[in-house]
C-alpha cells in the first residue's frame, strides 16, 4: 500500500495525502522516501498553483513510527546520520516547494508532525487538532525539523516547547503563529479548499514570484541592495507576458487568461 496518496483536483490544486491511518500516520524511511519523490516531482510541475498536505484518519502525524525507531536504536552515528539527513531532505523538499501549501491539520501533529506542518506556508486547523514537540520525552531533540519550527513559531516559544515537551491545543497553536485559522470538523474540508481555490485564481507565476519574495526580503537590512533587487523584480513581473495580460485583463474589465471558464465563482 502506497504510503501517500496524490489526489489531483481541478484548477491545479493537488492534495498530498499522508495514508497511513491505522498508526497515525507515523513516518518511517519508505514514507520519507516517498514523501521526498513527491515533493521533488510537483516541484517541476508547471500546472500546480497550490499544494494541500493533509492525512487520513483521526491524526495528521504521530512523528517516527516505533518500529522505525527500534531499528534506528541499533544504528551507529553515521548510519543515524544518513538516516537524518534523508528526514532534512524531506523537510526541505518540502518547504521549498516553489507554490504556496497548505497544512490541513485534522487531529493530532507530533514531533516530526509539527515539522511537516511548519514547513507548509499556511496551516489551517480542526479546533480538535493537537499539538507536541515530544523529542526530549524519549532523550532526543527536534534536531532535523528546528529551522522550520522555530521560524513558524519564533525562538521564545520554541524554548519553551522544545524543552517542556507539553502538548497544546489548536488554540494556542494559533496564538504562537504554527497554525492561521481554526475551524470545526465540519468546516475544515471546505475552508482550505475556498483558501486553495482564492490562491488559484490569481496569475500563477505570480503566486511563485510572491512565496520566492518572502524568503529572499524578510529579515532582510532594508539597504539600496535590497531596494534595488525588489525594483529589479517588480520590473521583471511586470515585463513578463502574464504581468502584461493581469495589467490588461484589470483595465479591460475581463477575466485574465489564466482564469479557466471552471475558474469563474
Amino acid at each position: 500500500m502506497n504510503t501517500i496518496n496524490l489526489i489531483e483536483h481541478e484548477n491545479g490544486i493537488v492534495d498530498i495525502r499522508l495514508n497511513r491511518a491505522e498508526i497515525h500516520n507515523a513516518f518511517d524511511d519508505q514514507m520519507i522516501a516517498e514523501l521526498i519523490k513527491t515533493f521533488d516531482a510537483l516541484a517541476e510541475d508547471e500546472s500546480i498553483r497550490v499544494a494541500i498536505l493533509s492525512a487520513e484518519g483521526k491524526s495528521f502525524s504521530a512523528g517516527a513510527d516505533l518500529n522505525w525507531m527500534r531499528r534506528m536504536a541499533d544504528y551507529d552515528e553515521e548510519e543515524n546520520y544518513q538516516d537524518s539527513m534523508q528526514l532534512a531532505q524531506c523537510m526541505y523538499s518540502l518547504y521549498s516547494l516553489p507554490f504556496p501549501v497548505i497544512a490541513k491539520v485534522q487531529g493530532a501533529a507530533f514531533g516530526g508532525g509539527v515539522g511537516l506542518v511548519s514547513c507548509c506556508d499556511i496551516a489551517i486547523a480542526s479546533e480538535r487538532a493537537s499539538f507536541c514537540l515530544s523529542e526530549v520525552k524519549l532523550g532526543l531533540i527536534p534536531a532535523v525539523i528546528s529551522p522550520y519550527v522555530i521560524k513558524a513559531i519564533g525562538e521564545r516559544h520554541a524554548m519553551r516547547y522544545f524543552t517542556t515537551a507539553e502538548k497544546f491545543k489548536a488554540d494556542r497553536a494559533r496564538e504562537i503563529g504554527l497554525i492561521s485559522e481554526i475551524v470545526t470538523d465540519d468546516e475544515l474540508d471546505n475552508s482550505v479548499m475556498q483558501l486553495a481555490t482564492t490562491i488559484a485564481m490569481n496569475g500563477p507565476e505570480a503566486v511563485r514570484h510572491a512565496k520566492m519574495l518572502i524568503e529572499n526580503v524578510a529579515g532582510k537590512e532594508i539597504s539600496g541592495s535590497l531596494r534595488h533587487k525588489t525594483a529589479q523584480i517588480i520590473a521583471e513581473v511586470r515585463a513578463s507576458e502574464q504581468g502584461k495580460e493581469g495589467v490588461a485583463a484589470f483595465l479591460s474589465k475581463r477575466k485574465p487568461d489564466w482564469q479557466e471558464p471552471e475558474d469563474v465563482q
